[in-house]
């Protein structure tokens, strides 16, 4: 029923720019806090990026601060990661999440969120 479809995965040079984009569907987006998590061969899935359901505030993964931006558009129930100065590193697999509103300001931890994407692949060159 709810489904978060994300897009933009490809691959990019070290030094470039990205931009993923997840749509959501099944649920009353404007009411979801959104994040953006990722996952790299062998590692835990872990924390990126997340906005507030009233669009009101941003968190960031510190090794990626100043370099990623996420936002929302409600109108079409789509949240973007923009990723700039992209590094070797950054190579995951980023997955969408979506929470629905709560008493938090942001939340970091896989546990908190209700749904999620099938993940799109980011490989960055070196």
């Amino acid at each position: 029923q709810v489904q978060l479809v994300e897009s933009g995965g490809t691959l990019v040079q070290a030094g470039g720019s990205l931009r993923l984009s997840c749509a959501a569907s099944g649920l009353t987006f404007s009411m979801y806090t959104m994040g953006w998590f990722r996952q790299a061969p062998g590692k835990d899935r872990e924390f990126v990026a997340s906005i507030h359901w009233s669009g009101s505030s941003t968190y960031y993964l510190a090794s990626v601060s100043g370099r990623f931006t996420v936002s929302r558009e409600n109108a079409k129930n789509t949240v973007y990661l923009q990723m700039n100065k992209l590094k070797f590193e950054d190579t995951a697999v980023y997955y969408c999440a979506a929470r629905y509103r709560g008493t938090g300001y942001y939340y970091s931890l896989k546990e908190e969120y209700n749904y999620w994407g099938q993940g799109t692949q980011v490989t960055v060159s070196s």
